[in-house]
């Protein structure tokens, strides 16, 4: 868990992590201006906890996992199942590709950090990232569409992008990608930055 003390950034230390929670996953923000009120919401991929600068190590370690769980709740309601997956996967491709009549032996969430999805031909396998649980159903669909257009057009070429180019909000979803990855660049920062004073 990456601890950032509000403004300077401190106690970046992997003794912050806390149990059953990944370090890098949850970000603990002390913020001088939250005086009792302590929130939590998911930002480019990590769950962000923002509690007042002035709550004891205890009541934090008490706190956060709380504030984490439900955070994984709320998002386990509006997670689609992975036959949910499948069934959307074969309405874009009905309506929007109709000329593809391959369809995926299987399709699952994986926790990929590098790419939003990825599809193995040979086994026709699609896995999406757990990042976009929660996201916009557009967003969602965008990447679903093209990790299916992938079962027939292993690569980017012409026909590939001509289909890809049929999806209706591509535009935004392209730019709801493009700014999540922002985020969570930004949010990766401080923890190089931590990477390059340690070792100066």
């Amino acid at each position: 868990m990456l601890s950032m003390d509000t403004p300077a950034f401190e106690d970046l230390g992997s003794e912050n992590t806390l149990p059953g929670i990944s370090e890098g996953e949850i970000i603990v923000i002390r913020s001088t201006r939250r005086k009792k009120n302590i929130s939590a919401y998911r930002q480019g991929g990590r769950i962000v906890v923002s509690i007042p600068a002035r709550m004891s190590k205890a009541d934090e370690r008490a706190m956060v996992p709380e504030m984490v769980a439900k955070i994984r709740a709320q998002e386990a309601a509006i997670t689609m199942s992975e036959q949910a997956l499948a069934t959307r996967i074969d309405e874009l491709l009905t309506q929007l590709a109709p000329e593809i009549s391959l369809r995926p032996a299987s399709v699952a969430w994986r926790g990929m950090r590098e790419r939003w999805g990825s599809c193995t031909g040979v086994d026709r396998t699609i896995r999406i990232s757990d990042r976009l649980k929660g996201a916009p159903d557009y967003a969602l669909d965008y990447v679903l569409f093209h990790e299916a257009i992938h079962l027939e057009y292993f690569d980017h070429r012409a026909e590939f992008k001509e289909l890809l180019a049929r999806f209706p909000k591509a535009e935004i979803a392209s730019a709801y990608l493009d700014g999540y990855e922002a985020a969570e660049t930004a949010l990766v920062a401080p923890e190089a930055l931590k990477k390059l004073l340690a070792k100066g």
